[in-house]
């Protein structure tokens, strides 16, 4: 039985994670599609929700010719055997070798590999190979080393790559901060002890009711500086943010993460303040529909609290879930958004 309130909102989200689940039958145009279908949305009333194409078939409709409803399966089947083939390869697979490797003109799978991923496939394995070096990077080894293993074919082509994505410096990242300079404070907010601090790129932790001693574990080589000038600036604007929602979208953040957690992230940011989403909504919008425990974990190693606004996503039945700073902060934070 398809909830059809439930599936309507799908549609109006275009979320991918129903592809499969339900088609949409328009009935003004005669045509049914998936339910992330990129097309303008038809009103309300005009609409009609099957289990599949046989019964949207059945009642006189057709299959839209922009987002094949009916290669669903296909599809997933060729994105599938495509990142198999991606994370094999030690170079950079061509998207014409992945398309015809799964039966597909290379256009039609550029955009289905993209509606499934939300990433193209060189996009894909360039975030393959950075998530990889992250790893690597993490594990304490070579950074020349950690660079190669990953499949870049030189350190320039990485540094390249991550366009300061990284933040602090890979080298840096490795020996716990060393060589970088972090400014630091613990101001009064509404919401208790607030923890802020930043490197020369922005703020890489913002946490309530923790002192230096958490960045002491965090960045146990860097040189932790209590306040000064230029960072006292920028604190003024973080605190601004926390205690009047929606402002301080430009706040700059030196934030790590894997490439999926890098792409969470930005769903979260996504967010208009008032706003909630669940894990699985985050983990479609991310391009990995299945990864909703994955999503979860990326919301929680979130470095930068309200910044990245981790508290915005809630359970599938409406609880609240988790929060690192306690359930108290997080319904404070939903009602401060709720009634800006």
């Amino acid at each position: 039985m398809i909830d059809a309130e439930k599936a309507w909102r799908a549609v109006l989200r275009r979320d991918r994670s129903f592809d499969g689940r339900f088609v949409t039958g328009v009935l003004t145009t005669g045509i049914y599609c998936r339910p992330s279908c990129a097309a303008r949305h038809p009103d309300r009333g005009n609409v009609r929700f099957f289990a599949d194409g046989t019964g949207a078939r059945a009642a006189g409709l057709r299959a839209c010719k922009r987002c094949r409803p009916d290669e669903v399966g296909r599809d997933e089947a060729a994105v599938l055997a495509a990142i198999d083939e991606i994370k094999a390869s030690e170079g950079n697979p061509q998207l014409a070798e992945l398309a015809q490797a799964v039966g597909y003109s290379p256009s039609h799978f550029q955009r289905v590999f993209t509606r499934a991923t939300g990433l193209s496939p060189a996009a894909y394995a360039r975030a393959l190979r950075e998530e990889r070096a992250r790893e690597a990077l993490s594990n304490g080894g070579s950074v020349t080393e950690a660079i190669y293993d990953a499949g870049f074919e030189a350190p320039s082509r990485f540094y390249d790559s991550m366009g300061g994505k990284l933040g602090m410096a890979p080298s840096a990242w490795v020996r716990g901060g060393e060589g970088v300079t972090i400014n630091w404070a613990v101001v009064e907010t509404t919401l208790g002890p607030m923890l802020v601090a930043a490197s020369e790129k922005g703020v890489c932790r913002l946490s309530f009711n923790e002192g230096v001693e958490e960045l002491s574990r965090r960045f146990p080589h860097a040189a932790l500086v209590e306040g000064g000038a230029t960072f006292e600036a920028l604190l003024q604007r973080v605190v601004g943010a926390v205690e009047r929602p929606g402002t301080g979208v430009d706040i700059p953040l030196d934030v790590q993460g894997t490439a999926f957690q890098q792409r969470v992230w930005q769903e979260l940011r996504r967010i208009p303040p008032g706003e909630t989403r669940s894990y699985s909504e985050i983990a479609a919008a991310a391009g990995r529909p299945s990864a909703v425990r994955a999503a979860g974990s990326a919301n929680g190693a979130n470095n930068v609290a309200v910044l990245i606004p981790c508290h915005r996503v809630i359970r599938s039945d409406g609880s609240l879930g988790g929060y690192a700073y306690g359930l108290d902060i997080k319904r404070k934070l939903l009602a401060r958004e709720a009634n800006k």
